[in-house]
């Protein structure tokens, strides 16, 4: 089941790799001081702070809104289809989507909030009819149009409902950009929770506070889960802003440490060394962004939409083929495949790939899109 449109907040972006050895083995800053603040945080400022037991908790009107719309008797299919209907119908409730993350009942008074917000409510909403419900990370492809090293990266967050014997169903708020190809892991609440939090700091650091943004990241890491990465990458990033680069670089090392292949924490390193005009380091960590990037099967779809367009259609069925051996479940890849040999003059094998898009279509409504599309496109060869 999907819903709406959002992506959860990240500062900077890029793609990582392992060294095998450790990063921060010559940085003379250690992680206490990392955690301890002292360049810039000088008072404890933490009242207006949201805790862990607020995120996931219940107001009265939603334990209200579940009394008139979820029979708390019923199987847990029809439980999970009645409490989305009843989310996403605006006779009963409605979403909006805004870049803000909120807790469930924050969520739930406004109606509005990101996809992690209407996760958190969806979840909070959905334990309490007694659904068993996990959160998920969702590997969502980075926005290829980027400038050097630098782009957009998705981190997303969707709901899993195990139903027992029945396939679980997977609920998410994400209705433009979510594919169930993509690569999903259920996480723990305390994960989950970092997720809120990392969210949470970078919107103050977004408004200036820097103290507020500070104490969120390191609520995220100390309290939620030390191994998130982006945490670790997001206090870099502060401490880059408030011209402390040597804090920056050891979080930055700090969040590689925890996780090798961190799509943050290596293109602000590359970035960092750059202006501090460390040419072998920012080389050797490009290096290994390029090098990682051409392994990323979303990346060379890219190229291959790129070559298409230029006519480079060699180009393009190498980058495509690449691409599906690694994801080969991917429509859309089959389907610009079968473009790409319908341009070449090759129409058994365009309608070879484009019947492949039709039966990987997640839906029926897809699947029509794309016999139309190959019934237009075809016919139109054969002219």
């Amino acid at each position: 089941m999907w819903l709406r449109t959002c992506t959860a907040l990240l500062m900077s972006l890029g793609i990582g790799c392992s060294t095998g050895e450790s990063l921060r083995s010559d940085v003379d800053i250690s992680l206490d001081e990392l955690l301890a603040g002292a360049p810039f945080v000088s008072a404890d400022q933490s009242a207006d702070l949201i805790n862990q037991e607020e995120v996931l908790s219940l107001s009265p009107e939603m334990l209200q809104f579940l009394s008139n719309h979820v029979d708390r008797n019923a199987g847990s299919s029809l439980k999970v289809q009645q409490l989305a209907y009843a989310v996403i119908n605006r006779g009963t409730f409605g979403l909006e989507y805004d870049d803000t993350t909120r807790t469930a009942s924050d969520t739930f008074r406004v109606r509005r909030g990101n996809c992690l917000s209407f996760s958190n409510m969806f979840f909070a909403m959905a334990r309490e009819v007694g659904l068993k419900v996990s959160f998920q990370e969702v590997d969502i492809p980075p926005d290829w149009t980027f400038k050097e090293e630098t782009y957009l990266l998705n981190r997303h967050v969707n709901i899993r409902v195990n139903l027992g014997r029945h396939a679980p169903q997977v609920v998410d708020f994400n209705i433009d950009d979510f594919r169930f190809t993509f690569d999903m892991r259920v996480i723990s609440e305390k994960r989950a929770l970092a997720h809120f939090f990392n969210n949470k700091g970078v919107e103050r650091l977004h408004r200036g506070d820097s103290a507020g943004a500070f104490r969120y990241f390191r609520r995220a890491i100390i309290d939620c889960d030390r191994r998130f990465s982006p945490a670790w990458t997001s206090l870099g990033t502060l401490y880059l802003r408030e011209q402390f680069p040597a804090y920056a670089e050891a979080a930055y090392l700090e969040a590689l440490e925890v996780d090798s292949l961190d799509l943050v924490a290596m293109s602000n390193l590359v970035a960092l060394y750059s202006t501090q005009g460390d040419h072998q380091r920012a080389a050797r960590y490009r290096n290994k962004v390029i090098s990682h990037r051409k392994q990323n099967p979303y990346y060379r779809f890219h190229l291959a939409r790129e070559a298409f367009f230029t006519q480079d259609y060699d180009a393009a069925i190498d980058h495509l083929k690449y691409g599906i051996r690694k994801r080969p479940f991917e429509d859309q890849f089959a389907f610009l495949l079968g473009l790409v040999y319908l341009q070449k003059g090759d129409e058994k094998l365009a309608r070879r790939w484009m019947g492949r898009a039709e039966e990987l279509a997640a839906s029926d409504a897809l699947k029509r899109n794309y016999s139309s599309k190959m019934d237009l496109l075809l016919s139109g060869s054969a002219r």
